[in-house]
């Protein structure tokens, strides 16, 4: 071997050794450097202790002041260092960074035990991060797993090693770190979880929440109780390790006897008013930093009671619906579905069905404000409408019957009648003025109901009805607070706003309590005065019934969502029944309210020509059954659906399913002479056309 390889390696071995060193230095000042300037663009201590960069923490709470959910970060009260129970502080130390008292913020004992894992295991199982290290990812960075991320993270926990004693670094971290079920910080989770102050925390308690950082979503016990309770007694037998706590006190602190706070699966049909009310902030409050307390219109009573109804009334395989609404238009309880947890789809507010005859309102309001009466005369018999001839569900006509005897009996042809009398496009205006927001077909079929609909439209017109014709606007919201008690928002009347006079909407009144007393809507009667109306849509695909007493209008809908048939659905049944079921609680601590009928006409109200008709949009086509079809002029609305049909089997009420009234039994349930039998009715004229109308302007 040649004399020179022995110097030659050892001038090799230094030359590595001063690059080496060369290259420490530089990295340490370069560390340096970059710490020194992490430091000067450090957030003071006081300005960490805000939590706003979490997120905006919304309280949704009830009409008693209960809260209802919490939305967004939930925050408890700010314990201090030396109010943080000791046993907390040492349970989270032993789980999370043991040498944290010791380490300048990165802990190279760790880094060092993650790499040789990492090539042990082929992939990254612990990354070594000392408590600093997740402060600063929590409140600086976010948790992409890439390199310069941990560099980042490293430089900013140093520095906070540096600005801040190891105190201040678990108070904030404490108070800050994510413990799942939406709790940041200790209090909160405390609160969340056990439903006390975390100054109270036992060991097992405390041993369960520094169990949850590891993995929040895992072993929160909002999301597996006992996934938490087991992560718990690792943390007890690692603390028994590191001689925190004796043996005696591991033994005796078992986690399995932890009893957690329930959440508010009970509470989750009230999700679906949350939904509804909560997007509205945006239109009425600019705060989306501060905590808030929204305070809603929402009855927790009056929830369950509804949640009741429904599950209770509702077929199998079908969906269930409910709004009630108070007399100024407070929403006091919605059901959007049988379980919101099973579907968030809210049938009160988002779906459209067609309403059958409860859309018959519109008709006999616009009959109402053009002069018929409750007594006025209209014939129940044959007619045919370019084609199509409308048909009751007896399949038998009565004559000559008054609006009050129609409505009560829900008689379809009368209904079509009226609607051809005063025009269905002032029946489509008048559907729209009283809040019916969906798109109104003007077809010959629309007064029986084949327009689409929402629930919390219909049960708002009703509404408007028994307020005695002015407006009433749904709303939720009373209003918000920040959490200091600051009003940010209070809900303010629109004042009165006149829809229909109010002796059109006495009449109609009368006719809608017909309905409960002796019609199709019998099964809602409340042993109070009680006005509504039914509504079943064809081969029983949707059942409607909405009605009000008392001051509280209350609308219901069943059906499938996917309109396949329902056995045996129909407004007079399930959708009625649950309306009484309902109301007797929403009622029971009002006073008897007696309906105000007696509303005198101005003077000078003409009454309407008897056979005054509007001829139909050309083009119209009807099915092999008599059934409407889309017209095949493109300007003509086209009819969303079919009517009601006749059915196979024995004559029924539309509604009710009960044996349909005959000429004869009409006259026996509403004390009238018995009449001759009816004649065919005469030929409709055609309208007169006003001089400042186009032919194509006319109904």
């Amino acid at each position: 071997m040649d004399s020179t390889d022995p110097s030659r390696l050892k001038q090799t071995l230094t030359t590595i050794f001063k690059v080496a060193v060369y290259a420490l230095a530089v990295a340490t000042v370069a560390l340096g450097v970059a710490v020194t300037v992490a430091v000067s663009q450090l957030p003071s201590y006081q300005e960490l202790i805000r939590r706003d960069d979490l997120g905006q923490m919304i309280r949704v709470r009830a009409a008693d002041g209960s809260i209802i959910v919490s939305m967004g970060p939930s925050f408890g009260e700010w314990l201090g260092h030396d109010e943080i129970p000791p046993i907390m502080r040492e349970a989270m130390i032993a789980v999370e960074d043991r040498r944290f008292r010791s380490h300048p913020g990165v802990d190279p004992i760790g880094i060092v035990r993650a790499l040789f894992i990492r090539a042990e295991r082929g992939e990254w199982t612990q990354g070594g991060s000392t408590i600093t290290q997740q402060l600063a990812r929590n409140i600086f960075l976010d948790n992409s797993r890439s390199f310069g991320r941990k560099i980042r993270e490293g430089i900013l926990a140093m520095a906070l090693e540096w600005q801040f004693s190891k105190e201040q670094i678990l108070e904030l971290y404490l108070n800050r770190v994510y413990f799942g079920g939406g709790a940041y910080g200790i209090d909160a989770a405390s609160r969340r979880f056990f439903g006390h102050s975390a100054r109270e925390l036992s060991i097992a308690e405390a041993s369960i929440i520094a169990g949850l950082v590891k993995a929040p979503s895992n072993y929160s016990p909002t999301a597996d109780a006992e996934a938490a309770r087991g992560r718990a007694a690792v943390v007890i037998e690692i603390m028994r390790e590191n001689e925190t706590i004796t043996a005696a006190q591991a033994a005796a602190s078992d986690p399995r006897q932890v009893r957690f706070v329930q959440g508010g699966s009970s509470q989750n049909s009230a999700r679906y008013f949350t939904d509804w009310a909560l997007p509205q902030l945006d239109m009425l409050i600019d705060e989306s930093v501060q905590p808030i307390d929204v305070w809603t219109t929402l009855d927790p009573n009056l929830q369950r009671a509804a949640d009741r109804a429904i599950n209770a009334n509702t077929p199998g395989g079908a969906q269930g619906a409910l709004v009630s609404l108070d007399r100024d238009g407070a929403v006091r309880a919605m059901v959007g579905g049988r379980n919101y947890l099973q579907s968030i789809y809210n049938r009160a507010t988002q779906a459209t069905r067609q309403p059958g005859s409860s859309f018959k309102l519109f008709v006999y309001l616009a009959a109402l404000e053009t002069g018929y009466t409750p007594n006025s005369t209209v014939q129940d018999a044959p007619l045919t409408i370019a084609g199509w001839s409308p048909r009751n569900d007896s399949g038998r006509f009565s004559g000559p019957v008054t609006l009050r005897q129609a409505l009560a009996y829900s008689i379809n042809t009368v209904a079509v009648r009226l609607a051809q009398e005063v025009g269905t496009r002032n029946v489509a205006d008048m559907a729209q003025r009283m809040g019916i927001t969906t798109r109104v077909s003007a077809n010959p079929s629309m007064a029986l109901g084949t327009s689409e609909v929402r629930l919390i439209d219909m049960t708002r017109a009703y509404a408007s009805v028994g307020s005695g014709g002015s407006a009433v606007v749904p709303y939720g919201i009373r209003r918000v607070t920040t959490a200091d008690g600051t009003l940010l928002y209070q809900h303010q009347s629109e004042g009165e706003r006149v829809l229909v006079a109010p002796w059109v909407a006495a009449q109609m009144i009368e006719l809608l309590e017909g309905v409960v007393s002796h019609g199709s809507g019998r099964n809602a009667a409340l042993g109070r005065p009680t006005a509504g109306k039914t509504g079943t849509t064809t081969s029983n695909k949707d059942g409607w019934f909405l009605g009000f007493s008392s001051g509280i209008t209350t609308g219901v809908w069943m059906g499938r969502d996917d309109s396949r048939t329902v056995a045996g659905l129909a407004g007079g049944r399930a959708p009625a029944q649950a309306f009484h079921d309902f109301m007797v609680r929403a009622v029971a601590g009002r006073p008897v309210e007696p309906f105000r009928t007696e509303v005198a006409l101005p003077d000078g109200v003409p009454e309407p020509e008897a056979e005054e008709w509007v001829p139909v949009p050309e083009g119209s086509l009807v099915d092999p059954d008599g059934g409407p079809l889309e017209p095949a002029d493109p300007d003509v609305p086209p009819i969303v659906g079919p009517i009601e049909r006749e059915p196979a089997e024995r004559p029924r009420d539309e509604d009710d399913g009960d044996i349909a009234p005959t000429p004869q039994s009409l006259d026996r349930a509403l004390g009238r002479r018995p009449r001759p039998e009816p004649r065919d009715p005469p030929p409709p004229r055609r309208e007169r056309r006003r001089e400042d109308a186009k032919p194509e302007e006319r109904d």
